[in-house]
């Protein structure tokens, strides 16, 4: 029986920012994209996965789509493109992106979901003026861009920190900053005539931002990044990214452009907020919601090689309340699967959504200690692996459906001996002790387990001295 996991696309591909669409039975992603080993964000033009919204561990790869050589803006036909969405129209495909240190939003157009777009012109003002190069006109980030029942399309877009990460973007851009209109007071909305590209509506702002909150419900979450707009029921779903970083949020409205209530948070790439803790390395988030045959899921993205700029798309199963909310999502490894995986048969060690060193996890920066933490990477053959396992190192996987569990098998290289603990449960009981020998090519280790009936979790928690790279472990 064929499964999906977290991340849901192959180990080696680093699609982060996903927004997804269903357009004709299928679930595309559109999102950023990464570079392995890669010094800053977005360094890959744009590629496009899709899967047959049937069968969601059936991802197709359709190649690079976009690379956005010939926008007008990009004048050396080599800089970056950011987080992009996406929306049908008229039968067209419309890809709205932004240009690293732009502040305005290229637009590219397809006869087809999958590609390829080619350039097509930039959102403007009624007079021709470049949305975002017009003096007073906020700065253009993440674009959203959506079409209402009634054929309307909204876009919204928008960059909003705090005062204290302003003021250093300001030192750091230095003349370049005045020019960004660096915002602390929230996104912003507008309506595009059916052209795609003018403005048909003047922007107005949305959600707010931390010198724009107090008194709004918003307090501690307010708006930073990653605009999106969602539809279900007649209500409206405003997702983004906020000042915490790690988080999505939502808020709720009758209305796509006025009214939004602060709902909560839908994921954390940390956990934090379903655990008081870090469960897993975490730094920015974005993604969006979507239905898929009945049921609702939040796409969003996890980090992994010690740094922010190998971002990997993560999904998790949603339950709808009846007043229209959601429950923030826990971590998990099933992902897309919609119910625990399978106990039996190998599995990849990378997708723990549980990773921690024996001081736990922390925010992944260019700071932070490689000697002490462990991380997920890849060798040459583009074959995941958690790397630098150390005395304490814990990774956890969220959920199995067990069945009489007799054995548990790890793949490993160990630079000496150890043993590998396994539970169910972080502060349970061993299940089983693997004992590992010292090895530099991959080799199993296997040793017999207590019986695991139904359903839980499994977690691998290392002893010993040296260094452990961890590739797979299969059930038995």
């Amino acid at each position: 029986m064929k499964q999906v996991w977290n991340p849901y696309l192959p180990s080696w591909e680093y699609v982060p920012d996903g927004e997804p669409h269903i357009f004709n039975g299928r679930l595309y992603i559109y999102g950023s994209h990464d570079r392995f080993n890669g010094t800053t964000y977005c360094m890959e033009p744009y590629v496009c996965w899709s899967a047959p919204v049937e069968d969601l561990s059936d991802w197709t790869c359709h190649g690079v789509i976009y690379t956005g050589e010939n926008d007008v803006l990009n004048e050396t036909g080599k800089r970056l493109m950011f987080a992009p969405d996406v929306v049908e129209y008229d039968g067209k495909y419309y890809l709205y992106y932004g240009l690293d240190t732009s502040v305005a939003i290229s637009v590219a157009v397809s006869s087809r979901p999958e590609g390829p777009y080619s350039f097509y012109g930039n959102v403007h003002h009624k007079d021709g003026q470049i949305l975002g190069l017009k003096e007073g006109d906020a700065q253009q980030f993440d674009p959203g861009v959506f079409r209402d029942d009634d054929g309307r399309i909204y876009l919204y877009s928008g960059f909003s920190t705090t005062p204290e990460v302003a003021e250093r973007i300001r030192k750091k851009m230095g003349d370049k900053a005045e020019s960004m209109n660096i915002s602390t007071e929230g996104n912003w909305v507008v309506q595009l005539e059916e052209d795609m590209l003018t403005l048909k509506t003047e922007p107005k702002r949305l959600l707010p931002g931390v010198s724009s909150s107090a008194g709004t419900g918003f307090e501690g979450h307010e708006f930073f990044e990653a605009s999106s707009m969602r539809k279900f029921n007649g209500k409206y779903y405003a997702v983004y990214s906020s000042v915490q970083g790690h988080e999505l949020c939502y808020a709720m409205s009758d209305y796509p452009d006025r009214d939004f209530v602060y709902k909560g948070v839908l994921h954390s790439n940390g956990n934090l907020g379903i655990s008081e803790k870090p469960l897993y390395y975490y730094a920015n988030n974005h993604g969006s919601l979507i239905e898929i045959k009945g049921e609702y899921y939040i796409f969003g993205h996890r980090h992994t090689n010690y740094t922010q700029y190998q971002r990997q798309g993560v999904a998790e199963k949603l339950s709808m309340r009846e007043d229209g909310t959601f429950a923030q999502a826990e971590m998990t490894s099933c992902g897309l699967n919609g119910k625990p995986l399978i106990g039996r048969g190998e599995y990849p060690s990378c997708i723990a959504c549980v990773l921690l060193s024996k001081n736990g996890a922390c925010k992944e920066d260019t700071s932070i200690d490689r000697q002490m933490h462990p991380a997920i990477t890849q060798d040459e053959k583009k074959e995941a692996f958690i790397t630098n396992i150390r005395e304490g190192t814990l990774a956890g996987y969220k959920y199995f459906d067990f069945c009489g569990l007799e054995s548990v098998t790890v793949k490993v290289k160990a630079s000496e001996a150890g043993m590998l603990a396994v539970r169910t449960s972080m502060d349970g009981p061993d299940i089983a002790d693997i004992p590992i020998d010292a090895c530099d090519d991959w080799r199993d280790f296997t040793a017999a387990a207590d019986a695991a009936d139904g359903t839980a979790a499994l977690y691998f928690i290392y002893h010993g001295k040296g260094t452990l790279l961890f590739k797979s472990f299969t059930l038995k």
